[in-house]
């Protein structure tokens, strides 16, 4: 399963090649709705789509994320300054008297003043990072889909809430970031040939047993260990992930537009990496058919899906997890 990717969303990358454009309706009601719901998490690489703002929609739109920052900022600083303060009454404490409750106290602000600053850092920076593409379930990133004959680039939670579905089941179903292939005209036939989106990828990272990746069976006693592994296409090149997506509503719940990545078999440099899924590339002649699924039968989509565009993939060990 694709439980990150670092993805392409800078629209004007591909307006050339794909016509593509910006959802700009989408957008500004998902940046309006986390004004009042900061929970929702937005990519920095989307915003950033709204940096330099070209026309009036654009300059709306670059206004809410910028009222939205100035908020969460305000937020950053009250506590900020109550770690700092929290801070400087743990070393007075620690000056007069050691003690465990002092040193905790210490730690833990430490740790706090640390993120906080970091938080606040990118609030404020207007140069782009790696990790403002890299995204993670329940974030919202830009993905492409055909709308009124259009190529547009639109903001959607990478997790997949079907249409119909009640509101408990993003975590009753835990994985629906990632929609299996052999289940596509099962539990997503809503969405399967109705609903279809493509997420441009340069790299996507998966979580791999070390004794799978190291091709041997745990010794006695030995617990498994977890490790995340980067995988990059070779050469380096943009992937277009095949996608479902739904535009869920309920009487319940805000409305949420999600998207999952679907997922099959894994070539052979996956799997000889220890791991037993894979998304699927599309060959950039099929992304025409992709985007329009209702014009076509189930089986030429899947004839689109096994026709997938073949790409050697190199990996790396990031990290422990």
């Amino acid at each position: 399963m694709c439980y990150s990717a670092q993805v392409i969303q800078n629209v004007r990358k591909f307006y050339r090649d794909l016509g593509l454009r910006l959802d700009y309706a989408e957008a500004a009601r998902l940046f309006a709705a986390r004004l009042e719901d900061p929970r929702i998490n937005i990519s920095r690489g989307f915003e950033a789509n709204f940096d330099e703002p070209a026309n009036e929609e654009e300059r709306g739109i670059k206004a809410t994320i910028d009222a939205y920052r100035a908020a969460a900022a305000s937020k950053l600083e009250a506590e900020l300054f109550t770690q700092k303060t929290r801070r400087v009454r743990a070393e007075r404490a620690l000056a007069t008297k050691e003690t465990q409750r002092a040193r905790e106290d210490l730690r833990i602000s430490m740790h706090k003043i640390d993120s906080l600053t970091t938080k606040l850092s990118d609030l404020h920076r207007l140069d782009s990072k790696p990790r403002d593409n890299r995204i993670f379930p329940m974030v919202y990133a830009g993905v492409i889909i055909r709308d009124a004959g259009v190529n547009r680039l639109s903001p959607m939670r990478y997790f997949c809430r079907p249409a119909g579905k009640p509101a408990f089941y993003d975590k009753k179903f835990p994985g629906l970031y990632n929609a299996r292939r052999d289940n596509l005209e099962k539990f997503w036939a809503g969405e399967f040939g109705h609903h279809h989106a493509i997420l441009v990828v340069e790299a996507f990272y998966e979580n791999v047993q070390r004794h799978a990746m190291e091709h041997r069976e745990l010794e006695p006693g030995e617990q498994p260990q977890n490790v995340v592994l980067q995988f990059l296409p070779q050469p380096p090149q943009a992937m277009y992930i095949a996608c479902l997506w739904s535009p869920w509503t309920g009487d319940d719940a805000p409305a949420v537009r999600g998207f999952a990545a679907i997922t099959d078999e894994p070539p052979a440099d996956v799997a000889a990496a220890g791991h037993d899924r894979c998304i699927i590339n599309l060959k950039p002649e099929h992304i025409e058919a992709w985007l329009t699924p209702e014009q076509r039968s189930a089986r030429e989509l899947q004839e689109i899906l096994s026709d997938r565009a073949v790409s050697v993939y190199r990996h790396a060990k990031l990290e422990a997890a």
